[in-house]
């Protein structure tokens, strides 16, 4: 499909670079190259493999994708120096469809504190570097650093610039994460409606999470004119870290009649590729967090649970078995209620009616009362509780076969059940 098809959004997945740039994250060469092939499996339309210049480890990685991946454009990051360009075309010029990825300051803070130049050196240096990458490749992309806290009229400037030396892709990128969602869209309207040569040219933007607003700068910025996202999985990255990945596309996915814009991620491998990030790099997705987080698709709230065991459009605005889960959870916790309790009771087998429900029902609430959550064993210990001469307190004394069920919390493990909620859910 052409990259200028008014109504896709292209993936960028910059998980292997910056993802793993996060403090405290590691992959090696076996790990990122499994990340690779779950991303070629998710259908994402170019891969950032590293940073070749910075490690031979990292090198090395960067050419074992290239070489294996197809499909998908493979690019790597270099700085605007000939030794890091040279460096990333010797990792990925075996790519099926490579790109290089050019980097240099474009805010006047970056350009006077970080560089020590002038503006008119950075253009200089811009230019003779992208023309230089494009003597070697035919995609070219150029991110002007820090371009939301940028002058407007110089970042036209670095961008028309560079589009004349050869970049064939544009990366607006909100480094800092700074902007509001109003101001990115109007920089990235300005830049594509004003950069000469922005007809021919492919716009994508990088966003940061420092604000919370990396989803919302990139979605404004997809409204803007912007085609091309860069995003990581589990929302990974430096600092507060990237556009989560599986948060854009399921955006583009549920509000598609809104938006009217597609993209070729396949989102039932969603949470495979999100649980093998997670894995692989030691650390896992915060309960709450949008799409792949443990409670995503969980409901512990009596009236959301009654809501959508009736329907579960009244509380779920995508399915689960789009993103690759089987259900949504209903948890049973002290918030519950007795629709809740039945269901999950009838899930196990179980009928219960009349006083016997009764009874069954008060002994859930005084488990619950003491506990995270209820589970299946602890209800099936509730119901032979409730059985005729089966319940009754008997001080630690065994019933029917079962301790009585207030003494499970001796033998909950809450530190066991937390990690396996955070990681898998």
């Amino acid at each position: 499909m052409s990259e200028k098809t008014p109504d896709r959004v292209f993936i960028f997945d910059t998980t292997l670079r910056d993802g793993e740039q996060s403090p405290g994250f590691h992959l090696d060469a076996n790990s990122k190259l499994r990340i690779a092939r779950q991303l070629e499996k998710l259908g994402v339309d170019v891969i950032e493999a590293g940073f070749p210049i910075s490690s031979p480890g990292d090198f090395e990685s960067c050419r074992r994708i290239a070489r294996e991946i197809r499909g998908a454009t493979v690019t790597a990051l270099a700085r605007a120096l000939k030794e890091d360009i040279d460096a990333v075309w010797a990792a990925i010029k075996e790519a099926e469809t490579p790109q290089i990825h050019i980097v240099l300051s474009v805010s006047d803070v970056h350009i006077e504190r970080k560089l020590g130049m002038t503006r008119a050196q950075v253009l200089k240096q811009g230019a003779e570097m992208v023309a230089y990458a494009r003597s070697l490749c035919e995609r070219v992309e150029y991110s002007p650093e820090d371009a939301g806290r940028a002058d407007l009229d110089y970042l036209v400037e670095t961008v028309e610039t560079m589009i004349a030396a050869g970049a064939t892709v544009i990366n607006i990128p909100d480094t800092t994460g700074y902007c509001l969602p109003s101001e990115f869209a109007g920089i990235v309207r300005r830049v594509i409606k004003d950069a000469r040569g922005s007809e021919n040219t492919l716009f994508s933007v990088h966003c940061h999470n420092d604000l919370g607003l990396a989803v919302a700068n990139t979605m404004a910025a997809i409204e803007a004119g912007a085609r091309r996202v860069e995003c990581t999985i589990n929302g990974i990255g430096e600092r507060a870290g990237n556009t989560s990945l599986e948060e854009v596309v399921m955006l583009l996915n549920v509000r598609h009649a809104k938006l009217g814009l597609e993209c070729g991620v396949d989102t039932k491998e969603i949470t495979r590729t999100s649980r093998l990030v997670a894995e692989l790099t030691g650390n896992p997705v915060q309960p709450n967090k949008a799409v792949v987080g443990a409670n995503a698709f969980a409901h512990a709230s009596g009236i959301h649970q009654d809501g959508v065991l009736k329907d579960r459009l009244n509380y779920e605005i995508m399915k689960p078995e789009d993103v690759g889960l089987s259900d949504s959870r209903i948890v049973l916790t002290a918030r519950s209620g007795r629709h809740a309790f039945h269901h999950r009771l009838g899930r196990l087998g179980i009928t219960l009616a009349g006083d016997k429900a009764d009874v069954a029902w008060q002994r859930f609430l005084k488990v619950a009362d003491t506990k995270r959550e209820v589970t299946d064993e602890d209800l099936r210990k509730i119901v032979a509780a409730s059985e005729p001469n089966g319940g009754g307190e008997t001080n630690g004394h065994e019933t029917n076969g079962h301790p009585p069920v207030t003494d499970q919390l001796h033998d909950h493990n809450h530190v066991a059940d937390t990690l396996r909620h955070l990681i898998f859910g």
